[in-house]
């Protein structure tokens, strides 16, 4: 049965929100590939504790536990802002004039503006757990940086951020929120370790990477009595604490007599579309529903579209263990594109190995195409959304338009990861119309891809 005269907002009560994450790794037919260290040997949970604190290297590799207990101070905090709404976009359907359904998961609705904020409470009651004093951590846009600063504040950690330059210089308010929960912010690459020195003797004008912000946060976490790494994306782990998106997601649609015929993601790393797919993949490897699950990325960072898959360096400096992924090698350095939590050199391990198995599909999308998406549904809407957002609010327009041509009657879901009001330089300069699109040439991705490590698969 369709439920078609759904709520504008479905929110679920405090008590029907899931008390688990998903472990999607448990339900794969075949686990993505392992982590290799440099000499290409098999990466064990004990390699990864300088870098990361025990439970969440234990979570990282562990392929087997279906279902992993939320602590309950992990909790208690979800429920200040979750469960997070589902919510039927009418007037986008209105004016598309579309017989699609169109519904989107809301996760802006907490200070860092985003769904960061999911994986960072629980990284930081883990390391708060584990008794360190203090962690660092790299940021693009600054959601993930922020989401971090108020964790850390809030299990009493110090907090070391280093945030991609050019996101730094694109979105100053960013840093003074993370300031604000007296998180130390670093425009990286900086002079503050060997990996940023480096870079910048090489190139003054370097305008970042999240990849060089990784190596430098790494490398402090390393050398620091006391502290440790943690990462907003990309990690086997945050893609297990994202996982109550899609639970909660799941429950909704359950609640609506609905199920999604089409889910579309933004992905930079792939944190809030592994989480939102979680059960729904979970029920199409089972083979019990045929979901199409579209990944939408910019074509400025274009990782699944025209990337390889290989074991690639999660991070510039080359100090992480190996990881086999979709990649347009550790040492690409993107365009200043304004979707700064997008701009990850590679792609989840898990989502990865999803997209090669033909479990998932990816398309890229220039900027300009973006926003001219994110300023209609700012109109229709009422939420001005993240750029990140909007890459996937384009693509479920195109879909939406699709189904007007064929008269099908799907019922789309997207993810609408945060929100854009630090954004507004952005939509300034597509306002004005000086907004560019730039897209890497084929000699560009390989002057990146042929230094990737012959090792491995």
């Amino acid at each position: 049965m369709t439920t078609i005269n759904a709520p504008h907002r479905l929110y679920l009560h405090e008590d029907e929100m899931p008390t688990r994450w998903y472990n999607l790794r448990a339900g794969m037919k075949e686990l993505p590939d392992p982590m290799l260290l440099p000499d290409g040997t098999e990466a064990q949970e004990e390699h990864l504790y300088p870098v990361f604190c025990k439970a969440l290297a234990h979570q990282e590799m562990d392929s087997a536990t279906e279902y992993v207990d939320i602590p309950e101070e992990v909790l208690s905090i979800y429920k200040v802002y979750r469960p997070s709404p589902l919510c039927r976009a009418y007037d986008l359907e209105k004016y598309l004039g579309t017989p699609a359904r169109i519904y989107y998961k809301f996760e802006g609705n907490n200070t860092s503006g985003s769904h960061k904020l999911n994986s960072a409470v629980a990284q930081a009651y883990y390391a708060k757990a584990e008794g360190l004093t203090g962690i660092t951590t790299e940021t693009g846009a600054g959601q993930w940086g922020t989401a971090l600063a108020e964790a850390a504040r809030y299990f009493g950690l110090d907090l070391i951020v280093y945030m991609v330059k050019v996101s730094a210089e694109q979105k100053p308010f960013r840093k003074i929120m993370m300031e604000t929960f007296e998180a130390k912010v670093l425009a990286s690459p900086s002079d503050t370790t060997n990996v940023g020195r480096a870079l910048l003797e090489a190139d003054p004008d370097n305008s970042g990477s999240l990849g060089t912000a990784i190596s430098e946060a790494i490398e402090v976490a390393v050398t620091t009595e006391g502290y440790r790494y943690v990462l907003g994306s990309v990690l086997n782990q945050v893609l297990l604490h994202q996982s109550i998106i899609g639970l909660e997601t799941e429950l909704a649609f359950e609640k609506l007599g609905e199920y999604p015929d089409v889910i579309v993601g933004c992905t930079g790393g792939g944190s809030n579309l592994g989480g939102l797919i979680a059960p729904f993949m979970r029920d199409k490897i089972a083979g019990k529903k045929d979901v199409r699950v579209v990944a939408v990325e910019p074509a400025s960072c274009p990782s699944f579209t025209r990337g390889e898959y290989a074991y690639d360096f999660c991070d510039t400096g080359k100090t992480t263990p190996l990881a086999r992924m979709y990649t347009l090698g550790s040492g690409f350095r993107p365009s200043a594109n304004h979707a700064g939590g997008l701009r990850y050199h590679g792609m989840s391990p898990i989502l990865s190995k999803l997209y090669h198995d033909g479990y998932m599909e990816a398309v890229s999308v220039e900027q300009s195409p973006v926003f001219e998406a994110a300023k209609l549904f700012s109109r229709l809407e009422t939420i001005l959304p993240a750029p990140e957002s909007s890459h996937a609010i384009k693509a479920t327009i195109d879909e939406a338009l699709r189904c007007k041509e064929t008269g099908e009657e799907k019922t789309i879901l997207f993810g609408l990861t945060g929100t854009g009001y630090f954004d507004l330089n952005a939509y300034d300069q597509y306002n004005k119309g000086t907004m560019t699109d730039r897209v890497p040439t084929d000699d560009d991705l390989m002057k990146s891809l042929k230094d990737l490590p012959q090792i491995g698969a």
